[in-house]
């Protein structure tokens, strides 16, 4: 009996033990999975939520491979790694179309599309029916505002075809969205801008100042004009430029500080660091300071003032603030991807990217506002150097072969100035004459392609029109294509080897297919991007149809980039 009751106590015990239990996790399990869903809740709104604010960033004249080779003297709170290490990388972003250059860059990004949709076939063009030699952005139906001799402010977007992200984020919200563009260059800033935006402020290099044109506004605002009677070149002049590192890091990274094929940029007599010569530019030529990474530190200071005044990021709808750095593009273009300016350029603005983002914390708050960094090209190193470490390379004087032409052309044909453009590896005929004297268009053709085609530095050239039946690379076929516009286009193309580039004795340029002119780099951080990298190939038209899908708004007019999924959460 006793053991009887002992036992039912001790089952009883057990029973009521593990119904408890049970009980406790029913609640235990029903409470993790409502904190659960309330997390995914929370991150679905986080997810979902647009940023208050996009800042572009293009770098003119930036290789991918400087990421890589230049990273371990980036710092920890500087930008590039800041981007890398908590963004998305994109190692494998390419030009999509020639010429590689800046106009058609800029374009590019903020539109999704190629010089055959969106007409920006070059920086400059020869347009057939207009007859005359066009400046991508020029437009003389406006005016300068803010500056005070010169043409520099006959500016506008109008020769570009299409919409921009810019233009489409205004659409969406009715326009209560503000898009502001800033570079040293004008192309650098009215491009990305767009045609609707408030304002481009780009750099007045006769009077040291940031315009605008009648296009945006009719008078510079009172942030603007106290910004420039800061007279901060002056103050850089004064400061000159000197290497920020140890020479050794310079010896390690660079060829010596002094060579032969790099150009002289501030004057015959300033070969190497220091850079001290400089005030003697103060109130009579602002251009230098372009050519130093002082035109970054102008450029950070002038976004900063833009976003602080303009209030950007603190609208009910999402703004955007359109970045370019033109320094890197002059020093690129005389120093060479080797020198140690080029070195000391790119960590200074690492520097300086690092403070404008901190600075955007401040205002914006962290994980508020979506940033992507990008370039409009890259470039070749300079032939000399190449050749110097027996690689294949060369120039190509160009404008002496077409002048050299048009001589035996006119004793052949008679026609003064048969080639009337030599821009963008192509060459533009006169039709006019041509017509008039009714010669046979074909022949001259095939006369200066053959002539084209006997030096060692050209690897192809043909008539455009005969492109699609023109035995190549697919890939250089499409990059071809998608730059051709039939009224802003040459009407023969001539394609370099590899290495090679048109018409400089020293220093570099970019513009043709290769991967060392259109591997680019493309970062994106901040609101609503995944943390990682990817080698997946994409394509700079990919960068507006991306930024579309996250802020879930119509991709621009002439986009045909496909959006880039593994950047988004």
């Amino acid at each position: 009996m006793f053991h009887s009751i002992l036992l039912f106590q001790t089952n009883y015990r057990m029973k009521l033990f593990f119904t408890t239990i049970l009980s406790f996790s029913i609640v235990a399990t029903s409470l993790c999975q409502k904190a659960s869903q309330a997390k995914q809740a929370t991150q679905k709104t986080t997810v979902n939520s647009k940023p208050k604010l996009v800042v572009g960033i293009i770098i003119d004249q930036m290789r991918w491979d400087y990421l890589q080779r230049f990273q371990p003297l980036f710092k920890a709170n500087g930008g590039f790694k800041r981007m890398m290490d908590n963004g998305f990388s994109c190692n494998n972003a390419m030009v999509p179309y020639t010429p590689t250059v800046t106009a058609c860059g800029h374009t590019c990004v903020y539109t999704g599309s190629v010089p055959n949709i969106h007409g920006i076939v070059g920086n400059n063009w020869y347009d057939k029916n207009l007859n005359k030699e066009v400046y991508c952005t020029e437009d003389t139906t406006v005016a300068g505002v803010g500056n005070t001799k010169g043409d520099a402010g006959k500016m506008s977007p109008k020769n570009m075809l299409v919409t921009t992200i810019g233009d489409e984020l205004r659409l969406s919200t009715n326009f209560k969205s503000k898009v502001i563009g800033i570079a040293i260059k004008d192309r650098g800033a009215i491009l990305p801008a767009g045609h609707s935006a408030n304002a481009a402020y780009w750099l007045d290099k006769s009077t040291g100042s940031f315009i605008s044109s009648t296009h945006y506004l009719s008078q510079l605002p009172n942030w603007v004009n106290n910004f420039n009677n800061r007279k901060m070149i002056d103050s850089f002049y004064r400061i000159g430029w000197n290497i920020s590192l140890p020479k050794e890091i310079y010896l390690q990274y660079c060829t010596n500080d002094v060579e032969s094929y790099e150009s002289k940029a501030f004057g015959k007599d300033a070969l190497s660091f220091p850079y001290s010569n400089l005030t003697q530019f103060i109130d009579k030529d602002y251009s230098k300071i372009i050519s130093t990474p002082y035109g970054n530190n102008i450029t950070v200071e002038m976004a900063k003032a833009a976003l602080l005044n303009e209030q950007l990021g603190k609208n009910s709808v999402t703004d955007l603030l359109a970045i370019s750095f033109s320094s890197p593009d002059y020093i690129g273009h005389a120093f060479g991807p080797n020198s140690w300016e080029l070195l000391d350029c790119y960590v200074r603005l690492d520097e300086q990217l690092g403070k404008l983002f901190d600075f955007i914390d401040a205002q914006i708050g962290k994980g508020n506002y979506l940033s992507f960094l990008t370039a409009d090209h890259a470039v070749a190193h300079i032939p000399a150097f190449m050749q110097e470490h027996k690689l294949p390379a060369g120039t190509f004087d160009d404008n002496g072969v077409v002048k050299e032409m048009n001589k035996q052309l006119k004793e052949i044909f008679g026609i003064n100035k048969t080639i009337v453009a030599t821009m963008n590896y192509q060459l533009t005929l006169n039709h006019p004459a041509i017509d008039s004297l009714k010669l046979d268009e074909e022949k001259i053709s095939q006369w200066i392609i053959k002539y084209l085609k006997k030096y060692d530095a050209v690897a192809n050239a043909f008539e455009l029109k005969e492109l699609i039946e023109e035995p190549m690379n697919k890939t250089v076929k499409e990059m071809l294509s998608n730059g051709y516009n039939s009224s802003r286009s040459g009407d023969i193309q001539f394609i370099l080897k590899p290495g090679y580039i048109d018409g400089m004795k020293t220093g570099t340029t970019h513009g043709l297919w290769n991967p060392y002119d259109a591997h680019i780099p493309l970062l994106w951080y901040g609101c609503n991007i995944k943390q990682g990298s990817s080698f997946s190939e994409v394509y700079m038209t990919d960068i507006a149809a991306t930024l579309a899908a996250l802020l879930k708004i119509q991709m621009p007019s002439g986009c045909v980039g496909k959006v880039i999924k593994d950047v988004c959460q």
